[in-house]
């Protein structure tokens, strides 16, 4: 059972290489904790008058019981969704050692 990912860009439209690659990241996480229920995944474009200066992914997981909230900036959308996916990874396994005790 594989979950679900719905993805949002915000005044840009994703092309499908960025989403691909954010579903392949994302389901990398299933081999980390294998209770996801889904993600969210939010891109934006953090801008400065007319200037476009960081590339915004808030990815939201949500797991029996708890929402994961991980928010990243980099020039690059691949580069913040790797840092959102590390993020997670690392409240994922937290929570997973929590359940093991």
């Amino acid at each position: 059972m594989s979950m679900k990912i719905q993805i949002q860009s915000v005044h840009f439209d994703a092309d499908q290489s960025l989403k691909s690659f954010i579903n392949k990241k994302l389901a990398k996480l299933e081999t980390f904790y294998d209770r996801i229920i889904d993600s969210d995944v939010v891109l934006s474009l953090e801008q400065l008058n007319t200037q476009v200066r960081d590339k915004v992914v808030v990815i939201k997981t949500n797991i029996p019981g708890s929402t994961l909230i991980a928010k990243e900036k980099s020039k690059k959308f691949e580069e913040a969704v790797d840092l959102a996916v590390d993020s997670l990874k690392k409240q994922l396994s937290k929570i997973k050692s929590k359940h093991n005790e």
